[in-house]
């Protein structure tokens, strides 16, 4: 998979329950948000992803850092 050049991603999308990235995209996805979903990838859908986005959109991006209000 060739990604020289391209944007990191900022979400990942895991389907199944499973809680692991499986080394996929090691380096790029240091400071990307992760999202697991419950469900089978064939039965995610626009109301899965709406889900997945919201969560993201709720998120504070810290890049590694910590948030002001945080010690």
């Amino acid at each position: 998979l060739d990604t020289a050049g391209g944007p990191d991603p900022d979400l990942l999308i895991r389907t199944c329950g499973e809680q692991r990235i499986s080394n996929f995209l090691l380096w790029q996805l240091a400071y990307s948000e992760f999202y697991f979903a419950d469900c089978a990838w064939p039965d995610f859908n626009e109301a899965e992803l709406d889900k997945a986005l919201e969560s993201y959109a709720s998120r504070t991006r810290k890049f590694g850092g910590l948030v002001k209000d945080e010690k």
